[in-house]
Order: structure tokens, then sequence, then C-alpha cells
């Protein structure tokens, strides 16, 4: 009887110890799946722990939206010049092709100006012949001066050569003038570039005839160059007049290049509801060119 009964004790302890082993088992599956699995929370609390997720990650981009502005721009130059003789005249020389770089006042072009030098050969010894006429006239005025003092000649003689020397003088400072246009056409055969900058067109050619409309070169202006960008209107009065700003470009990547804000505002576009601002940057040493396309940054205050 005593045997029966501790056998049976004995099998209800294993029992026991067996079933209380499976459930700490099954416990400890059950906290390992609700470490792994981030979907055994509640759903409610997940749904609260995203939006403040997002309200975190939102609040991180305003605070760096605030700080600086960043947009895409297009260099632009702001001198265009077309280039045009004078005179008319047919191209004897060139001394500088499209992509050439230039500065103001450096010879370009060449017209061929043979005649004008011969014409101005011929102002020039009328000037001469002009010049002696009328120091002869001045020599004779100052005699009859002389005699008209002493009523030694009546007074239509006086009248007769201070006229003369009149005529003469004038007649002198017309072949001078006549001198200085045919020099001034001479100088103008010699075409100059009229900015700081670089040959963005060529239009004609060696043996070429260029009338006075007639359009030779085509330059833009390198130094300084300005960079326009748009603007949203909620920034009107954060980015002003004299802001520094900060450009990349591809050509130079690691590069960046400083400028300056020179104009804000303008009309607001209703469509985008942006408005435009243009940066002017030195570039003096020529890398940037126009119609680059730029990443622009400013800071806000």
């Amino acid at each position: 009887m005593k045997r029966v009964v501790f056998l049976t004790l004995t099998l209800t302890l294993v029992v026991l110890v067996g079933c209380s082993t499976d459930e700490s088992k099954a416990e400890t599956a059950t906290t390992a799946t609700t470490t792994n699995d981030a979907p055994a929370l509640p759903s409610d609390v997940a749904d609260v722990a995203a939006i403040n997720t997002a309200a975190v990650e939102t609040a991180a981009t305003a605070t760096s939206s605030t700080s600086a502005f960043e947009a895409t721009g297009e260099f632009m130059s702001p001198v265009r010049s077309e280039l045009s003789p004078k005179l008319p005249g047919r191209v004897a020389k060139l001394y500088v092709d499209e992509g050439s770089r230039v500065h103001r006042g450096q010879p370009v072009l060449l017209l061929e100006s043979d005649y004008a030098r011969i014409h101005l050969q011929s102002a020039q010894a009328e000037a001469a012949r002009a010049k002696a006429a009328r120091d002869e006239a001045a020599r004779d005025l100052e005699r009859k001066k002389e005699l008209m003092a002493k009523n030694s000649i009546p007074k239509a003689t006086f009248d007769r050569s201070q006229a003369m020397f009149d005529q003469t003088s004038a007649a002198y400072a017309g072949a001078n003038a006549q001198v200085a246009l045919l020099r001034q056409q001479i100088a103008d055969a010699t075409m100059r570039s009229p900015v700081d900058g670089i040959v963005a067109e060529k239009r004609t050619d060696v043996g070429a005839r260029l009338g006075e409309a007639g359009v030779a070169f085509v330059f833009v202006q390198l130094s300084p160059l300005k960079l326009r960008f748009q603007v949203p209107e909620r920034l009107l009065g954060k980015i002003t007049v004299g802001d520094r700003v900060t450009a990349r470009v591809d050509p130079y990547p690691g590069e960046t290049f400083e400028g300056t804000i020179k104009t804000v505002g303008g009309i607001i576009d209703p469509k985008t509801r942006t408005m435009f601002a243009e940066a002017e940057f030195a570039n003096k040493d020529g890398r940037l060119r126009p119609g680059l396309f730029a990443r622009v940054e400013t800071k806000l205050e």
C-alpha cells in the first residue's frame, strides 16, 4: 500500500515539473517573439509611436530649412554686345575667333583703309597750304593795323585785309577738320572689343564686306556674372540685397564660388508663387561661363 502511494506522488511531481518547464519555455518563446517583432505592440501604441517619429523628423526638416535656402539657377552675362563697323568696309584681318577671350579695347578686326590713307595725305597737303595762306594773311593784317594807326590807308583797305585773314583762317580750320576726320576713319578701321569677356559669335571673315548695320562679332561679358534663381514668396523678408551666397557647379566638383545678392523681388508668379533673385559673382578667373547651371545656397537670418 505504501509503495502505491509513493509511486502516485512521484508521478504527480514529474507531471507538475514537466508542465512548469513547458510553461517556462512558452513564456520564453513569447518574450523572444515580442522582442524581435515590433508589430506585437498594440495597434494604438504603434500608431502613437509612428506619429511621434514623423513629428520629430518634420521638426528637424523645418529647422534645417529655416537656417539655409537652396535652389538651382543659371549664370547670365550682364552685357551682350554686337560689334558693327562705324563705316562700311571690307575685312582685311581678323585677330580673334569664336570662343576667344578678349579684353576691353583689344583689336579684334581690321578693315581695309588704303583709300582713306591716300585721302589723308591729300588733306594734310591742303591743310599745309591753308596754313601758309592764313599766316600770310595774318602778316598782312598786322601791317595794315600799323598803317591804319597812322591814318596812312583808308579803312576799306584794312577791312579787306581783315576779311582775307578770316577767310584763310576758316579754310585752315576746315583743312584740319578734314585731316582729323580721315585719321578717325583710319582709327575706326581697327575694330575693338567693347567688353572684357569672350567672343560668343563670329559673323564675318576675311574679304567679306561689312555694312554699317552688319554685325562682325557678338561679345558677352564674363566678369562679373549674374546668377538668377527663384525664391518662394514666404522668404521675401528673409533674403535681402547684400546677403552672401555660395554656388556649386558640376565642372568643378568640391569647389564653391562666393557671390552677393544684388536684386530680390520683382513680381510674384501667381502660378509658382515664387519671385526671382540675382546674385553677382566676380568671376575674375573667368572659369564660370554664361548658361552654366549652379546650385546656390544662402543662409537665412
